[in-house]
């Protein structure tokens, strides 16, 4: 069913395998060292729409971006982002949970999750996931971002 999330829970990390899924439409990727506690919340996360990489995936993730020639920037869409959307995609791109984010900015986790929605509808991608590849690509975020 297309609207089925779809969470990857492996002891696989190699790049064939991650990116083969992730492109397949996998809505995140964990390891299977992850605490119970953080699978149990990256399960919620999914169901909720939102896409949930391990810190290992999102390096990954971020380094094979990083390594391509970026796009011609689209000034017009990253003026559109507010400085708290651009800071909240930052984060993520550092693979923290809404959570996380949350906590680090110190905002309420639906005040994280409404500044995501903006950033997915002003880049118009359908998860944090494609947002940071999309950043990335586009040169809005560097690895320093990421880190």
């Amino acid at each position: 069913c297309p609207a089925t999330a779809v969470l990857i829970l492996s002891a696989y990390d190699n790049d064939q395998y991650v990116f083969a899924l992730l492109e397949a439409g996998a809505a995140g990727y964990l390891l299977k060292d992850v605490r119970a506690r953080d699978l149990i919340e990256a399960i919620r996360a999914v169901n909720a729409g939102e896409s949930v990489l391990h810190p290992v995936i999102a390096r990954k993730v971020v380094n094979r971006f990083a390594r391509r020639p970026g796009e011609t920037s689209e000034e017009s869409a990253l003026d559109r982002l507010t400085q708290r959307e651009l800071e909240v995609l930052r984060l993520a791109a550092k693979g923290m949970s809404n959570k996380n984010i949350a906590q680090e900015l110190v905002l309420s986790v639906r005040t994280v999750q409404s500044h995501l929605q903006n950033v997915f509808g002003k880049m118009h991608v359908g998860s944090r996931t494609e947002a940071v590849v999309q950043a990335l690509r586009k040169g809005w975020l560097t690895l320093e971002d990421t880190r």
